[in-house]
């Protein structure tokens, strides 16, 4: 199993970004997907969550201005970013939680895709 992720770049203070990942190999189900974020110096913090029934959580700091998203059928999980700032500068990692023809359901991580939000 192989989580791709894209969509990072260079944006400026209240611009916008869309993040991506797909999901691919022998998979037989996908239950919760997400987006992580590690900023320098900081811990890793989840900034959203969606199960595969559609129900989303967020963090309180990202709620109002980031969506996730996903298709079931593509094995995709997208968050669209809007009114960034500096502080959302950082790696974002999808996550989601994989079961395969052969083994049950496990957490898998993609690259990391970098955000940087500067004038």
């Amino acid at each position: 199993v192989q989580l791709q992720a894209s969509g990072g770049g260079l944006v400026q203070p209240g611009g916008s970004l869309r993040l991506s990942c797909a999901a691919s190999g022998s998979i037989f189900s996908i239950n919760d997907m997400g987006w992580y974020r590690l900023a320098p110096g900081k811990q890793r913090e989840l900034v959203a969550g969606i199960t595969s029934g559609g129900r989303t959580n967020y963090a309180d700091s990202v709620k109002g201005r980031f969506t996730i998203s996903r298709d079931n059928a593509k094995n995709t999980v997208s968050l669209q970013m809007n009114s960034l700032k500096r502080e959302d500068t950082a790696v974002y990692y999808c996550n989601a939680q994989i079961a395969t023809m052969t083994i049950g359901p496990m957490y898998y991580w993609g690259k990391g895709t970098l955000v940087t939000v500067s004038s």
